[in-house]
């Protein structure tokens, strides 16, 4: 499933990225950055609460699909320039992790490791 299909089904906020026709292949939901590091793939989706810089250089790293910020969150105003210059994908839900997580199986987005 293409990142611009989750995008309209689940109304998530776009906050960077130009690449919606990426392919997901699969969904890590984590806070833990080392955790990502050693069990995301490429062509995964991030859902995390996390907001920082780092979260941009593992999702860069990776190369993971794209980044879902839970509970409305939205990082400040560097980080979003650091995404943009990265061409990162970050989305925003009000929704918790559980919730999106939840929404993205439903939509046959399933975890894999």
């Amino acid at each position: 499933m293409q990142v611009k299909t989750i995008r309209q089904k689940l109304d998530l906020k776009l906050l960077s990225g130009a690449n919606l026709d990426c392919e997901i292949s699969a969904a890590y939901c984590s806070d833990v950055l080392s955790d990502v590091m050693s069990k995301a793939k490429k062509n995964y989706l991030w859902i995390t609460n996390q907001n920082h810089e780092n979260v941009l250089a593992i999702a860069f790293f990776k190369e993971l699909s794209c980044i879902i910020l839970t509970s409305g969150i939205i990082p400040e105003d560097d980080v979003l320039h650091k995404a943009i210059e990265k061409n990162i994908t970050l989305l925003s839900t009000d929704l918790t992790a559980f919730e999106i997580s939840g929404e993205l199986y439903k939509l046959g987005i399933k975890g894999k490791v």
